[in-house]
C-alpha cells in the first residue's frame, strides 16, 4: 500500500535516517520504537507529506487517505465539540448541503418536462444513493459513539471545543481521525492524553479497524495489544520484525547479542590478519598474501553492534525520616468546584508503606484529590496529615516551579547530597539529558523535557509520602523501568495517579478507583483488579443489569458480553493446550514405567542377559529412568495445578 524507498534524512554532517526501506500492506498494525531522537516522529511525517527526506521517496496509491495525529498541535477550534469532530465527515456534509440545494430548487420547478428538471432528479437521487452508501444516517451516532469512548460525557458534546484542556483537545483530533475512516493512521503516542479506559476503548477500536497503523507510542501494553509489527529505528538504520514489542524486546536482545559476538570474531580475524601482515610484510615470497590481506583489511567493512539499551541506572529516592503510621485520613471529605460536585464524602485511611494508584476516568476528581493532599487546594470534610509526613509532589504544571534562567545541570547540582552527586550523569542520562542537553538552559526547553527535569530533581528530595500525577507522560520506556525501579525500592507511601498499566502492574498494593464523585478500594495492583473482574475497560463495574438503560450502557453491556465470550473462548483454548500435554506426559511416564520394569526384571534376573559392561549400562540407565520419571511426575503435577487454577479462576 505504502512503499517507504531509501529514505534519508541529512541535517548537515548528521545523518539521522540512513537508507531506510520497507512497505506498509493494508491492514498492517505496526509499531515504531527506538530512542527518543531517532527520528520516529521525522519518518511518521515523511509518510504523511508534511517533511520531504533528503534522498529516497515514498510511493503512496493515489486517493490514499492518511490520517495523522501528532504529539503536540495548535488548536484554533472555534466550534463545538460535536461540530468540530463532524469536520471528519467533509463529504457528506458537503453532499448534503448539495441535496438540499437541488431539492429546493426541484421544490421550486415547473418545467416537469424540460431536460434540466430531469438532470436535477438525476442528481437528487444520486446524492440519495452515495449519502445511504456513506451511511450518513449513522453520523450522529458514530460521532458519539466515538467520543463517548474517548472519555466524554453526552452534555459535553455541545460545549465549545475551546472550553477543554489541550488534552482533551487532543481527544477531539483524534475522533476526527477515527471517524474520517482513513486507509492508513499514523499515531504519534495517542495515549498520551487518554484514561485507562479510553485507552482500552481504542485498543477495541483499532482491533476493528479495515485500515493500516503505524503507532509511535511508550506503552507497552497499549503496543502489546494493538500491534503485530515492530520497527525499530537504531542509528539512522531500522529493524523489521513481524511480531508485537514484548517478543520484539527478546529477539532485539538476541539480534545485539549475535552482533557482540559477530565483532568479537571479525576482531580476532583482523588481529590474526595483522599479526601474519606484520610477520611476512618483509618476505618477498610472501609478498603477494601480505598485499592481498592488507586490499582485504581496507575493504572489510567493520561490524559495529547497536548501542545497548537495557542498561538501567539502579537509583533509590534518599533516606527520610520515618512518618507515623496513619499518613493519611479523609473524614466526609468533599470538593464542589464552580458549583460542581467532584467530591462526595470520602472516607479512607492510607498506612505507612502502602503503595496506591488513583485510577478511574478523566475528570473524575483523581488530581483534585492529589491537589487537596498536598495542601494545592480547598475542600470541606476532615484530612488529618500525619505525624513526621514529608510530601514530594509531582503534577503536570510541577515544570513551573524551575528557576529559567539555571542550565539543567545546575537546577539538579543544587539540590543532590550526599552518594548520588557522583551518578547525577547517569541520572540525568536516563531521563534523557545527554551530551550537552545538560548544559541548556531551563528556559529554552520543551514541556516535556522541563516534566522530565522535575522528575529527576523529586528523586533527588528526601519524602516520605510521594504523590505522583501522571509521572510517565513524556518518558520513554527505559526512563519509565527506572523510575518505577526506584519506586519499588521506596520504603515510604506512595500515591501515583496513573493511566499506564505496564508502569503500574506490580508496583502498586492498592486501587483506588474514582467513580461517581467516590472512591472504591481495591487490594493488589491493576493486573489484579482487571483480572478479578474479567474487564476490558473499568468503566464496565459501573454496568448493572437493570431495565431501562440507555444507550451506552446497552453499548456496554454487549462489549462485556463480547468481552466475556472472547476470555471464555481464551480459557477453553489454554485448557485444551494444557489436557494436550496432560495426556503426552502420561504417555511418556507409562512408557518409563514399562522401560523401568523390565530393566528391573533384568536386574532381578528373571529375564536371562548377559553380565559386566551390559549390567554397568542397565544401571546407568535404570538411574536415568528414575530421574527422568520424577521430574515428568512434577511436570505432570505442575500441569494438573495450572489447568486447575485456570478453571478457578474462570469460575471466579
Amino acid at each position: 500500500m505504502v512503499s517507504v524507498q531509501n529514505i534519508s534524512v541529512h541535517f548537515g554532517s548528521f545523518e539521522l535516517l540512513k537508507e531506510v526501506s520497507f512497505l506498509i500492506r493494508p491492514q498492517d498494525r505496526i509499531g515504531l520504537t527506538g530512542k527518543n531522537g531517532a527520528g520516529k516522529t521525522t519518518l511518521l511525517r515523511i509518510i504523511c507529506g508534511l517533511e520531504e527526506p533528503s534522498f529516497g521517496k515514498v510511493e503512496k496509491p493515489s486517493g490514499l487517505r492518511i490520517g495523522y495525529l501528532p504529539q503536540e498541535m495548535t488548536h484554533n477550534d472555534v466550534r463545538t465539540v460535536r461540530e468540530e469532530v463532524k469536520l471528519a465527515f467533509s463529504e457528506v456534509l458537503a453532499l448534503q448541503k448539495e441535496l438540499e440545494e437541488v431539492d429546493k430548487e426541484i421544490s421550486l420547478r415547473q418545467d416537469f418536462a424540460s431536460e434540466a428538471y430531469h438532470h436535477l432528479l438525476d442528481r437528487s437521487a444520486f446524492l440519495h444513493e452515495r449519502l445511504a452508501l456513506l451511511e450518513s444516517d449513522s453520523m450522529e451516532g458514530r460521532i458519539e459513539a466515538v467520543l463517548t469512548g474517548l472519555g466524554f460525557q453526552r452534555e459535553d458534546l455541545d460545549r465549545p471545543a475551546s472550553w477543554f484542556s489541550g488534552g482533551w483537545r487532543m481527544r477531539i483530533e483524534l475522533a476526527k481521525i477515527l471517524l474520517s475512516d482513513p486507509d492508513l493512521l499514523l499515531l504519534d503516542e495517542p495515549t498520551n492524553h487518554l484514561d485507562i479506559e479510553s485507552i482500552q476503548w481504542l485498543e477495541e477500536f483499532l482491533s476493528g479497524f479495515r485500515g493500516a497503523a503505524v503507532i509511535i507510542s511508550h506503552d507497552r501494553t497499549f503496543l502489546d495489544n494493538v500491534t503485530r509489527r515492530t520497527i525499530e529505528i537504531v542509528k539512522g538504520r531500522i529493524y523489521d520484525y513481524a511480531v508485537p514489542y514484548s517478543e520484539f524486546v527478546t529477539l532485539s536482545k538476541e539480534r545485539r547479542e549475535q552482533q557482540k559476538a559477530a565483532a568479537a570474531s571479525q576482531q580476532k580475524m583482523i588481529e590474526d590478519t595483522e599479526r601474519f601482515i606484520e610477520r611476512f610484510r618483509y618476505k618477498a615470497t610472501k609478498a603477494v598474501q601480505v598485499q592481498s590481506r592488507i586490499k582485504m583489511l581496507e575493504k572489510l567493512e567493520r561490524i559495529e553492534p547497536d548501542e545497548e539499551d537495557d542498561d538501567c541506572p539502579v537509583i533509590r529516592f534518599p533516606s527520610a525520616i520515618r512518618s507515623g503510621t496513619i499518613v493519611l485520613e479523609a473524614v466526609d471529605l468533599t470538593k464542589y468546584y464552580d458549583g460542581n460536585l467532584i467530591l462526595n464524602r470520602l472516607n479512607f485511611v492510607i498506612e505507612r508503606g502502602q503503595k496506591v494508584a488513583f485510577i478511574g476516568r478523566n475528570g473524575e476528581g483523581k488530581t483534585t484529590l492529589s491537589k487537596i493532599i498536598v495542601g494545592e487546594t480547598d475542600y470541606s470534610g476532615l484530612l488529618k496529615i500525619g505525624h513526621n509526613v514529608s510530601i514530594g509532589y509531582f503534577a503536570q504544571n510541577t515544570d513551573e516551579l524551575l528557576q529559567p534562567e539555571k542550565t539543567v545541570w545546575e537546577t539538579v547540582d543544587q539540590i543532590a547530597k550526599g552518594e548520588i552527586r557522583t551518578r547525577l550523569r547517569d541520572l540525568l542520562g536516563a531521563f534523557l539529558f545527554r551530551g550537552e542537553a545538560i548544559e541548556k538552559k531551563v528556559k529554552v526547553l520543551s514541556g516535556g523535557e522541563k516534566s522530565r527535569l522535575a522528575l529527576v530533581r523529586l528523586l533527588l528530595e528526601p519524602h516520605n509520602l510521594l504523590v505522583l500525577d501522571e509521572p510517565t507522560n513524556h518518558l520513554d520506556i527505559r526512563s519509565k523501568e527506572i523510575l518505577k525501579q526506584a519506586l519499588l525500592a521506596f520504603e515510604g507511601t506512595l500515591i501515583v495517579v496513573s493511566h499506564d498499566r505496564d508502569f503500574l502492574h506490580g508496583l502498586t498494593t492498592g486501587i483506588f478507583e474514582f467513580r461517581n464523585h467516590s472512591i472504591y478500594q481495591h487490594q493488589g495492583d491493576i493486573s489484579d483488579f482487571l483480572a478479578r473482574r474479567k474487564l476490558a475497560s473499568i468503566n464496565e463495574l459501573n454496568l448493572k443489569k437493570e431495565s431501562g438503560k440507555k444507550p451506552r450502557e446497552e453499548n456496554q453491556e454487549k462489549e462485556l458480553s463480547r468481552e466475556a465470550y472472547r476470555q471464555k473462548k481464551e480459557t477453553e483454548r489454554r485448557l485444551r493446550k494444557i489436557n494436550a500435554l496432560i495426556q503426552q506426559s502420561e504417555e511418556r511416564i507409562s512408557e518409563m514405567e514399562q522401560q523401568i520394569t523390565e530393566i528391573t526384571k533384568k536386574l532381578s534376573g528373571n529375564i536371562p542377559h548377559s553380565h559386566g559392561a551390559e549390567n554397568t549400562d542397565l544401571y546407568t540407565t535404570f538411574e536415568k529412568l528414575n530421574v527422568q520419571l520424577q521430574e515428568e511426575m512434577e511436570r505432570w503435577t505442575s500441569l494438573h495445578t495450572e489447568a486447575e487454577q485456570i478453571k478457578n479462576s474462570n469460575e471466579g
